[in-house]
């Protein structure tokens, strides 16, 4: 039932799901209008009479093939926004732009709109046509439906593709991975430390196919062993097919499947329960932006402030309580890994550059204060292998007494 959960929550986010649903609605808003003719009031009934299929051709036909090319125009200027923000930005970002509703919506429009035009001329040529009155009220409410669209599309194209698109929507699911991760740590389970020792006897589950470990039920884990279950790799970790995924006690005969089914396996990482690939997507966005073909410190400095923010403003979130599940043991994602995958590249492409640099060593040592122990541990330690990169690319001797010392706030 999860991994159907899942799989169904992904197919929502399909551009095509939310387009074929719309067609469909198309559909059966014409055939209704047909079947609804014979229940007209008899007041309406001269009015009825009057329009005829003629009066209502003409606008669907003007639907039609105006719909068609907007259709294909806009689907057009999708695919082009998408490939420049994965070149100028990261093609990670480019799972969050597929997804993107409005995008979903204002295209679902154009093409609904372009088979219910489409299915009320076959019907209406095919000699149904007492339903005129009906259609035409119906063909009203989807021109408006149109123009609204339309209106959404043009406001929406101002932004779409653009690199602070791309970092907004990065920095968006980065927050909400984040907030995740600081209500369950451990996705509802107990920690697994040094300190916890797995049965002997404990049984071991295998990785079914080889992929990235996606999403975890803990709950669904829970209920299938009762005596306990040790996971051994967290979501966003690599798994081989074969090698032990977890292990677990008390389970009843035939529950391995049970067992296997709370795991999703899939060919690349995801953001839903895997914070760290969210600051890694930013941080992606710096390295390409200083890579000599680009050559865009300005964007790198910007993404530095991003991760610091979200940094700064997850630590001062409250704790949520992470033993609901106290039969299940999860390995932890350390603050030390979070601050790494944020900041340890950008400090190594960087290194060069003392605007970058500068602005990268004062943002670490702004998060070495942070009332999070573990943040500012992890910060100091990142901010001196910055530091070191830093002395040792920067050619001159100027630049090196520039860099911000420890105590040293704001950018350089």
């Amino acid at each position: 039932m999860f991994r159907l959960i899942v799989y169904l929550r992904r197919l929502s986010r399909k551009l095509w799901v939310r387009v074929a649903l719309f067609a469909v609605l198309a559909i059966v808003s014409v055939l209704v209008s047909h079947l609804a003719a014979p229940l007209i009031p008899e007041a309406l009934s001269g009015i009825n009479d009057m329009i005829g299929p003629d009066a209502v051709t003409p606008i669907l036909s003007i639907i039609a093939s105006s719909m068609l090319a907007v259709s294909t125009f806009s689907l057009t200027t999708m695919v082009s926004a998408h490939r420049a923000a994965a070149a100028t930005a990261t093609p990670r970002v480019l799972r969050l732009m597929t997804s993107d509703p409005t995008t979903h919506t204002v295209l679902a429009t154009f093409i609904g709109a372009f088979v219910y035009a489409l299915t009320a001329l076959i019907l209406f040529y095919a000699g149904f046509g007492d339903g005129a009155l009906v259609m035409l009220g119906v063909t009203l409410l989807v021109t408006l439906g149109v123009v609204v669209a339309l209106i959404r599309w043009i406001a929406h194209l101002t932004d779409l593709g653009t690199m602070d698109d791309a970092l907004a929507r990065a920095e968006d699911a980065a927050k909400s991975a984040l907030t995740s991760f600081r209500k369950q740590p451990t996705l509802g389970a107990r920690a697994l430390t040094e300190a916890i020792i797995i049965p002997h006897d404990a049984q071991t589950l295998t990785a079914p196919v080889s992929g990235v470990l996606q999403m975890i039920d803990v709950e669904g884990l829970a209920d299938c062993a009762q005596d306990g279950v040790w996971v051994l790799r967290r979501p966003g970790q690599v798994v081989l097919k074969g090698m032990p995924l977890a292990q677990f006690a008390g389970a009843a005969p035939g529950t391995e499947d049970a067992l296997g089914d709370c795991f999703v396996i899939g060919n690349g990482r995801t953001f839903e329960q895997d914070p760290s690939f969210a600051l890694t997507t930013l941080s992606e966005i710096a390295s390409r932006a200083l890579s000599p073909a680009v050559n865009d410190p300005g964007t790198a400095i910007e993404v530095i402030s991003r991760l610091e923010r979200l940094l700064w403003d997850w630590a001062l979130a409250e704790r949520g309580e992470d033993d609901r599940q106290p039969r299940v043991y999860m390995p932890m994602l350390s603050t030390q890994q979070l601050v790494e995958a944020a900041f340890d590249a950008i400090g190594r492409d960087g290194a060069g550059m003392i605007e970058v640099c500068g602005h990268l060593l004062a943002s670490l040592d702004m998060l070495g204060k942070s009332a999070d122990e573990g943040l500012a541990e992890a910060a100091q330690v990142v901010r001196a292998r910055a530091l070191a990169h830093a002395e040792q690319a920067l050619t001159l001797e100027v630049d090196r007494q520039r860099l911000p010392q420890d105590g040293e706030a704001g950018s350089a």
